[in-house]
């Protein structure tokens, strides 16, 4: 009777959990609308400066790698000094680097700005900060949970780019970047006062935890640990398995879709509102596909979702060179399904992370392999670029990613299944090594 009315009372309060997940998607969703705005400034930036898509895709192209290498750095970082002072941070770093683009004339401050500055921001506002949320304040709904915060992404996109596109379209680019600035530093206030460590530092378990955290602090330099968690990672077959099917998860969404898109749909005489719009909308399905995803990543088999995921992917691209241009139905066709898995790949994947490299260590290590995910993207960023300027479409860098795809679909059936019962967990990488979670 004791335990029942203790377990009412704690029913009737929301645990602080969820409060750190909100404001982790607010944060999230706003990194998305950050890093997805270069794609806006393309064609605005072309017909300005005259600079070809090969030149202004490099800037993308760094923006994305440093998104990605920010990763274990940054959950280090948040390891030694804790979410809100690195989160904070990047916030910042966000609003000066959009800030100053409005005064830039050449490339090479297009490449420092928009490519190292907001691409280090973003970096560390990346789906790493939402497996270390997911992973330290959830125990129960942790799939689902990590589920909504990637879809944060997707919610980003919905929310930001039509906008932007309509501010570059009527008023310049100029005013998309001011947007961006302003829209960083406004959400400083929020991280700065709901923002927790750990659920310890509040007295309390992580939400469905049955005993209480007790990860030993993270101490000696964030560069080390970083880097230790990529030798560990290193040492095991399924972190190249997952890192490599990881890579070709960027380079058929951030780098290829996130980028050219809008400029591809542009080719074929759409307005850049509608373009914007069109990416939008492929958020929508997202946010649907994402959240199915982290409550199927609950319940079964990581590696044969994957496997439909990449599989439904590499289809949907193999069709888009066909419909881009004419076919309405088709378009659409192509907007639902390649919706439904943009991201729906995160989820899976850290499990899968966590499931291998045990909860001290898979943050650091997902974060690595988060990594070759935005080399990826960076890679296919320019290089559809560059098969714009040279062939005059896009039509070879859609085809190449929907294949690229099929073979990540193989891929991922090669990850070892754990043993029912027993989770694995590799020894740290010396006496010294901390615990990285």
């Amino acid at each position: 009777m004791g335990a029942h009315g203790v377990g009412s009372k704690e029913m009737k309060r929301i645990h602080y959990a969820w409060i750190m997940a909100a404001v982790t998607f607010i944060t999230l969703m706003g990194a998305a609308g950050f890093r997805a705005t270069p794609s806006i400034l393309i064609v605005p930036l072309q017909n300005e400066f005259g600079w070809n898509r090969a030149i202004i895709s490099i800037a993308v192209s760094i923006n994305l790698v440093l998104f990605g290498l920010t990763g274990p750095f940054a959950a280090a970082l948040m390891d030694r000094f804790g979410l809100r002072v690195v989160t904070v941070g990047a916030l910042i770093t966000v609003s000066t680097g959009a800030l100053l683009t409005t005064i830039m004339n050449s490339p090479w401050q297009l490449y420092l700005l928009w490519g190292v500055v907001v691409g280090l921001g973003t970096g560390c506002m990346a789906s790493v900060l939402a497996a270390t949320v997911a992973g330290r304040w959830f125990v129960q709904r942790r799939g689902l949970v990590l589920g909504a915060l990637t879809a944060a992404g997707a919610t980003g996109q919905l929310i930001f780019l039509p906008g932007l596109g309509w501010l570059a379209q009527n008023h310049g680019w100029r005013f998309a970047a001011v947007a961006v600035g302003v829209a960083a530093l406004a959400v400083v206030p929020v991280v700065a006062i709901f923002v927790r460590n750990r659920p310890s530092d509040l007295g309390l378990r992580a939400y469905g935890a049955t005993e209480a955290d007790n990860v030993p602090l993270t101490t000696g330099s964030p560069i080390a640990n970083a880097f230790r968690g990529l030798r560990l990672g290193m040492r095991s077959r399924d972190f190249w398995l997952l890192a490599g099917s990881f890579f070709i998860c960027g380079a058929s969404t951030n780098g290829l879709i996130g980028t050219h898109l809008i400029p591809a749909s542009m080719d074929h005489g759409m307005a850049e509102v509608t373009a914007a719009s069109l990416l939008a909308v492929i958020g929508v399905f997202d946010v649907i596909g994402t959240l199915a995803s982290g409550y199927l990543t609950d319940r079964f088999d990581s590696r044969w979702l994957l496997f439909a995921y990449y599989g439904l992917r590499g289809l949907s691209l193999l069709l888009l060179p066909f419909v881009i241009g004419s076919a309405q139905f088709g378009l659409i066709l192509f907007v639902v399904f390649y919706g439904l898995d943009w991201v729906a790949t995160v989820p899976p994947t850290v499990q899968l992370a966590r499931k291998t490299f045990g909860q001290q260590n898979f943050a650091i290590v997902y974060g690595w392999i988060f990594a070759a995910h935005q080399l990826g993207a960076a890679s296919i960023a320019f290089a559809a670029g560059a098969a714009r300027t040279f062939f005059g479409d896009y039509q070879i860098a859609f085809m190449s990613s929907g294949l690229l795809c099929l073979f990540a679909a193989g891929l991922v059936l090669r990850i070892a299944r754990p043993r029912p019962g027993r989770v694995e967990r590799p020894e740290p990488a010396g006496p010294e090594a901390p615990a990285y979670s």
